[in-house]
């Protein structure tokens, strides 16, 4: 198998996977990663360290434990990094996307909110998972994301808390089919269809969360990118305002916004979201 190798800082390329010198020297240091993988016919979560997984016995949101074996991440198969209850995500929460909205739809204002809606878990895509662009639509739009992890069970807690209940972050994909959200009362198929929430590769944790560049790239042509600085709502805001509403469980995600313009994929296309610190989630679309 042909390897790649990216020296850019936390480069980590899902599936196809070679790490930089850079996220070695951070998985030294205070930034540690975790990864739920495939090996053979078992399923479990790990620690990553340089190029190596350390398997864990357990949840990584509960007490888990190192059983001895480990892997080169060349050799297992890495999956969503959770598995969330549920999934929420918010809309427009970078002035430049508003902008962007703005423009195609007329004039709409700044939140005051966060503004949720939900995907569902069998929306979920592995890196370098197949989007599929379902019959019926014509145009499926790349919206590059941070996500965050919720570590544990949170509700009605303040912004001042929040900290705590992040177990730490990931990137994902809201693929939207943007004639249904347009179209469609609800947008339960244009934001909720199979394959439209591309997740992983890897759950950071001790990142600036809301300092980290975010790339989004099809084809290799750079399409987005912005800092996590520029978000309307920051990482703790959106855990507090979503705990006052719902119960957040451990493994939970939320989508935080994408910057920018967004535009349609097509079959055959590769798109990639790379985050500072974290990698990269590959996926292509069938």
């Amino acid at each position: 198998m042909q390897i790649s190798r990216r020296m850019f800082m936390g480069s980590l390329v899902a599936g196809y996977t070679t790490l930089g010198s850079n996220l070695f020297a951070q998985s030294q240091s205070k930034v540690k990663y975790y990864v739920r993988f495939r090996y053979r016919d078992r399923v479990s979560y790990g620690q990553l360290i340089g190029k190596k997984v350390f398997e864990l016995k357990g949840s990584i949101f509960e007490q888990s434990v190192r059983t001895g074996k480990t892997y080169s991440v060349d050799d297992v198969k890495l999956l969503v990094p959770c598995e969330p209850t549920k999934i929420l995500a918010a809309a427009g929460n970078y002035i430049s996307h508003m902008s962007y909205i703005s423009d195609a739809a007329g004039e709409r204002p700044k939140p005051k909110n966060p503004e949720f809606f939900f995907k569902v878990p069998s929306a979920l895509l592995d890196p370098e998972g197949k989007i599929v662009i379902p019959p019926g639509t014509n145009q499926c739009d790349f919206e590059g994301e941070l996500v965050i992890v919720i570590g544990k069970k949170a509700k009605n807690i303040s912004a001042a808390e929040a900290s705590k209940y992040v177990f730490g972050i990931t990137c994902g994909n809201d693929i939207s089919a943007r004639d249904w959200q347009k179209n469609d009362i609800q947008w339960w198929r244009a934001k909720g269809s199979d394959t439209f929430a591309p997740l992983g590769p890897v759950i950071a944790q001790g990142l600036n969360y809301d300092d980290l560049l975010l790339t989004t790239r099809v084809n290799g042509q750079v399409k987005q990118q912005q800092r996590t600085k520029d978000f309307i709502f920051n990482v703790h805001s959106l855990v507090s305002f979503a705990s006052q509403y719902v119960t957040l469980y451990p493994g939970d995600v939320i989508y935080t916004g994408t910057p920018g313009q967004t535009a349609a994929l097509k079959s055959g296309d590769v798109v990639e979201v790379e985050i500072e610190g974290i990698g990269i989630l590959k996926n292509t679309v069938a």
